[in-house]
């Protein structure tokens, strides 16, 4: 299926591959994984979509039928799919992109939904929610710790709420992004200049977290969040890691811990945007700049120096100049 991009945007991993830290991808590629767009054309075998039709194209590709995809573990898809857009084949940062498998990875969408809303549940939102929050088993009355207020940090915020947690606390560098948080509803915010594990700590009884959610992908964030866990505690890692981090065994093998890794599978996010239509998730605060679909050049720039830009989630439209 081909489809006609109306909205795109950029994600921390296209900034990760240009970095070298994904080296699957070969030069040229076209990058993205994320759009919301309009078909345009459909293949013979395509039969429940049609030309004119207003579509999610979802980060993940399934086909549907491998081992992994009947178990909901499209991510890991063995007849082709998984993570190829702006990965293995050519992605959604264009006019057209192109569609593999177009039924079960597009998601037709409703006018109750904006494009900017239903681009943030491309990724953004399940990668979060699945990888961070479902896999760290987020828990009412639990301690939750953020390590990252980047826009999957801050949609680990929003979806972890979902669940009542008593603490949920976020660690940055960034006041903006620190005030992100509290916006999104994190309970408390830790400056990363400082003792975050003391920090976390004296939040919790002298405990540590119930739950770290690791939303950066660098060693010693993932090292942090390791230290910070109470014993029996959970490590949900989220970030890309294009380097080695170091787990302590020496010291941590005693503490009956969990860590867990993942690539979304976007099972969740027929969830998500219906919780998105109804004014459940509110997700219109992770997008803070929007640019013409032909100003990609200075759309990275803004969204890589983040730190002085206060960028999140950066969106590009057909046909729309840039908004302050």
């Amino acid at each position: 299926m081909v489809v006609h991009v109306d909205a795109v945007t950029i994600c921390g991993t296209d900034l990760h591959i240009l970095k070298g830290d994904v080296p699957t991808v070969e030069p040229g590629r076209i990058l993205g994984h994320e759009a919301v767009g309009t078909v345009v054309e459909v293949g013979v075998g395509v039969r429940t979509l049609a030309a004119g039709d207003r579509v999610l194209v979802s980060c993940i590709t399934s086909c549907g039928r491998c081992s992994y995809c009947r178990q909901g573990r499209y991510g890991q898809c063995l007849g082709g799919g998984g993570w190829i857009l702006g990965h293995l084949i050519d992605g959604t940062q264009a006019q057209y992109v192109r569609v593999p498998f177009a039924e079960t990875s597009t998601h037709r969408l409703t006018d109750q939904i904006t494009d900017e809303e239903a681009l943030m549940v491309a990724d953004t939102l399940p990668t979060a929610y699945e990888v961070g929050v479902l896999a760290g088993r987020v828990g009412p009355g639990q301690s939750v710790v953020v390590v990252g207020a980047g826009p999957i940090g801050l949609a680990a915020v929003l979806t972890a709420r979902l669940f009542s947690p008593a603490v949920l606390a976020v660690v940055d560098l960034a006041e903006s992004r620190l005030a992100a948080a509290r916006g999104a509803g994190a309970t408390h915010t830790i400056d990363a200049r400082s003792d975050v594990v003391a920090q976390v700590k004296a939040l919790t009884d002298g405990l540590g977290a119930d739950v770290a959610i690791e939303a950066v992908g660098i060693a010693p964030t993932f090292e942090t969040c390791v230290e910070m866990v109470r014993p029996g505690g959970h490590v949900a890692n989220v970030g890309v890691h294009g380097k080695p981090a170091t787990l302590h065994l020496e010291r941590d093998w005693i503490r009956d811990l969990t860590i867990t890794t993942g690539l979304v599978d976007t099972r969740t996010t027929p969830t998500l945007l219906r919780m998105v239509e109804r004014g459940q998730l509110d997700v219109a605060q992770l997008v803070t700049h929007r640019f013409d679909l032909e100003a990609f050049d200075e759309a990275y720039e803004v969204f890589a120096d983040a730190g002085h830009s206060g960028a999140l989630k950066v969106v590009l439209t057909a046909g729309t100049g840039q908004v302050p």
